[in-house]
């Protein structure tokens, strides 16, 4: 039996009718607030420093700022998923599911 690997959501901080989403660090933001759920076990850094949660990523794709959301923090807290979620449809964002490929694991031809 083999178990499925948790998607991942790409919040992109487009509006639908293609419109930048503002505040600039709106990526950041949401990040810092899903920082605090985490895999079991894992411990948040210390000295101040803010660590994203490995299930809510911020990044930048093709210019265009996006946070990366694995369904996996569905299993840890369904209302964080549900928060994350509803502020791409509540701000008009588009959400794509697609994969994240690891710096230097992907070589093109």
């Amino acid at each position: 039996m083999t178990t499925a690997k948790p998607r991942e959501i790409f919040i992109q901080g487009i509006t639908s009718d293609g419109r930048t989403f503002r505040p600039s660090d709106w990526a950041e933001r949401l990040a810092g607030v899903m920082s605090c759920f985490r895999p079991g076990g894992e411990a948040p850094s210390r000295g101040g420093h803010i660590s994203y949660s490995p299930y809510c990523v911020p990044t930048v794709i093709n210019g265009v700022k996006c946070v990366v959301v694995n369904e996996a923090v569905r299993a840890v807290e369904p209302m964080a998923w549900d928060f994350v979620m509803n502020f791409a449809r509540d701000n008009d964002l588009q959400v794509a599911e697609a994969c994240l490929v690891p710096d230097g694991q992907f070589k093109p031809r």
